[in-house]
């Protein structure tokens, strides 16, 4: 495996830029491909079987594309899909939910953990289950916060209606006494700010998108993959209208996107 083969990275739509960003921060000099499959998106309302046979597709896609690393920042296809993910991209891969669960277990004192994301992520229990693997005995509260996937496309990040949504949404999580709170979802940090207000100065927010890019980083460094590179190059794939993708996902990258190609995705069995 070649260090300036790309990384790749697939998403059901446009939350996985906020992993794109930190990997851009973190490794400036790394070429990355992103799909984002923006014409089936939400994963989150779909059967299980549907979001590991949509994953099988982007993931094919990617291998396609000589990757050396492979990030699935969805929330949904890495509760429910990694292992068919791995089944059609013989590459090192890593899903988002692993990296945030040991950052929050490493940042909780209290031994009381919150997490919050799409329904089919918190109905999925991909987050318990993760948390409970590293410490049996520290207890997770979910809760699933519709609205802010919305509010963080349209650009709604502050102000009275994301920070009722917010009061609304965390106000159970709160009573649990919480010291932490996962972010279990890609778009969720565009709301970090607001969210970090509304929980107060005593609950650590955990960004599993900082996290996940962190692991690659590390991971990557490990076994001697890293491309050291002065300026990597990020080439941007998409299954529906790209005019949408660049107009929001800036927002989410905190970059301009110019390389941006409309594709369709191959069946695979």
């Amino acid at each position: 495996m070649s260090n300036s083969a790309p990384i790749g990275v697939f998403d059901s739509g446009i939350g996985g830029l906020t992993v794109v960003s930190e990997l851009m921060r973190l490794m400036p000099g790394e070429d990355i491909v992103y799909l984002g499959d923006t014409a089936r998106v939400p994963y989150g309302v779909r059967s299980p079987d549907t979001v590991r046979r949509y994953a099988a597709e982007g993931a094919s896609f990617l291998r396609d594309r000589g990757i050396k690393f492979l990030v699935v920042a969805c929330n949904t296809v890495s509760a429910v899909g990694l292992d068919e993910v791995a089944r059609h991209c013989d590459v090192p891969l890593v899903g988002v939910i692993e990296p945030g669960a040991r950052a929050a277990v490493a940042a909780s004192k209290a031994g009381h953990v919150g997490v919050i994301g799409t329904e089919a992520t918190i109905t999925s229990r991909a987050y318990v289950k993760a948390i409970n693997d590293i410490d049996s005995s520290v207890k997770v509260h979910g809760n699933a916060c519709p609205l802010f996937v919305p509010l963080a496309e349209e650009g709604w990040t502050e102000g009275e209606v994301p920070r009722l949504a917010a009061e609304r949404y965390l106000e159970g999580l709160k009573a649990h006494g919480i010291d932490v709170l996962v972010l279990g979802c890609t778009h969720y940090p565009l709301l970090r700010p607001m969210l970090a207000l509304v929980m107060g100065k005593d609950t650590s927010i955990i960004d599993s998108a900082s996290e996940t890019a962190r692991e690659v980083r590390d991971t990557l460094e490990k076994d001697g993959l890293a491309n050291e590179a002065e300026q990597g190059r990020a080439s941007f794939f998409v299954t529906d209208s790209p005019e949408k993708f660049q107009s929001v996902g800036e927002r989410f990258l905190k970059h301009n996107i110019k390389d941006i190609n409309k594709v369709v995705l191959k069946e695979v069995c």
